[in-house]
């Protein structure tokens, strides 16, 4: 197994040294081919993109490269190596005003980051390769040092050095623990199945309540947390108000069965 990314790896140990790390900008076509036509994969799982919406919204270029040019760059290099791609996808394609979605849900994005997800899942799509997308939600778990935090982390951290937070109770999501949306794609690997399939937690919950619940769990002080809404935020990019996702797909075909939510906390800090 081969696993890439752009300058040195950042995690620690990978797989107990039974996967080979390679430094890979995907935004360099001709790096791209290179690697892909020594390694020749069976299968192609591609994570990487650009996701911090607000930074997509001020740097589209980079943004349209990373999510969209790179995507395509690795889908030609596929069809030379005949390699099977899986690609990893967003809730952020969806508009918030009707969810949460099931996979045949029609996108309709608010913000550049989710644009340029769904052209990359079109591209995908239209590619002509045998190829599946996981769209996923607010993915959380353990961190390793130099990984960036997820919500589940931040709250910690900042309640522990006693700092108020302000979190939005107007957005709701469905949390997925980075375990099972790692079981889903292996799901996917070992069944051979093609299509998009919504990868997400079991739960429907709001950033604030994830944020309570977490205090309650680890025993902090939760009188730290204030309720807010969008509208108190300064942000560049619009975020879609209620996404989520419908799992029934994945447990039907895949059968894929997430952690609640309470597990999810106890298998992150306990």
């Amino acid at each position: 197994m081969i696993a890439t990314a752009k300058g040195e790896s950042k995690i620690n140990s990978i797989g107990n040294g039974k996967v080979k790390f390679l430094s890979l900008d995907i935004t360099d076509g001709a790096a791209v081919n290179k690697l892909m036509n020594e390694v020749k994969p069976d299968v192609l799982l591609h994570t990487a993109a650009m996701t911090q919406v607000d930074e997509c919204e001020l740097n589209k270029i980079d943004c349209w490269n990373t999510n969209v040019t790179a995507t395509r760059f690795l889908i030609d290099s596929a069809k030379e190596t005949k390699s099977r791609i899986i690609f990893i996808s967003t809730d952020f394609v969806f508009d918030g005003l009707h969810g949460p979605y099931k996979e045949e849900d029609e996108p309709n994005p608010v913000n550049y980051y989710g644009s340029t997800k769904l052209a990359a899942e079109k591209a995908v799509i239209q590619s002509g390769l045998d190829w599946a997308i996981v769209r996923t939600v607010l993915v959380v778990g353990n961190t390793e040092d130099g990984q960036r935090q997820n919500i589940l982390t931040w709250v910690k951290e900042k309640l522990e050095k006693g700092e108020t937070i302000k979190v939005v109770d107007d957005q709701v999501r469905t949390p997925t623990y980075v375990e099972d949306l790692a079981d889903g794609i292996i799901l996917i690997l070992e069944k051979k199945s093609k299509g998009i399939f919504h990868i997400a937690g079991k739960d429907t919950l709001t950033p604030y309540q994830i944020a309570r619940q977490t205090a309650e769990f680890l025993k902090l002080n939760s009188k730290l947390i204030e309720k807010s809404d969008a509208s108190n935020f300064t942000q560049a990019a619009l975020r879609p108000p209620t996404t989520g996702f419908k799992i029934d797909k994945a447990k039907k075909e895949l059968s894929y069965q997430p952690h609640s939510f309470n597990e999810i906390l106890k298998e992150v800090f306990e």
